[in-house]
């Protein structure tokens, strides 16, 4: 099984969330929260706020931890064929500068605004409905029902 450790921000700005863009080499893009893996060594706080900045373009600032998630996706529909086991850790960020860009060199194709309203509609990483209901309900524990996925909503 592999293990991935990262660490997702979740901007929510005047009923809009902050989103980007995945196109990976390989398969259909997808909405997703910025962020990604945590570097051996680094802390997932910091990692958060250079996550941020590398696909965005954008300067955050961490305001509170949201919660932490724990998933497993089963080889039959993990993206590598195997087993793995994804654990996040989410931060409510407020951004403080910069402008949005696509990130350089990167996956993520463009980075924006979406009204609450409208991320139902859109094919979207299961990220970004733990984050927005982590941010929603700011569970005491921190941790959320898993999401299905399927439909709009993938891993």
């Amino acid at each position: 099984m592999s293990f991935r450790l990262a660490a997702y921000g979740v901007c929510i700005e005047d009923g809009r969330v902050l989103l980007a863009r995945h196109v990976p080499p390989v398969g259909e893009y997808s909405w997703t929260l910025p962020g990604g893996g945590v570097e051996h060594g680094e802390d997932p706080f910091d990692t958060v706020i250079r996550e941020v900045a590398e696909e965005t373009g954008c300067d955050a600032v961490v305001e509170r931890l949201l919660g932490v998630d724990s998933r497993v996706i089963p080889a039959a529909v993990a993206r590598a064929g195997a087993t793995h086991q994804n654990v996040g850790v989410f931060y409510r960020i407020r951004i403080t500068g910069g402008r949005l860009r696509p990130e350089p060199n990167g996956e993520i194709a463009e980075s924006v605004w979406t009204p609450i309203a409208d991320v139902a509609g859109l094919r979207r990483s299961s990220l970004v409905d733990i984050g927005l209901a982590l941010a929603q309900t700011v569970p005491a524990t921190g941790h959320v029902a898993p999401v299905p996925v399927g439909g709009l909503i993938q891993h």
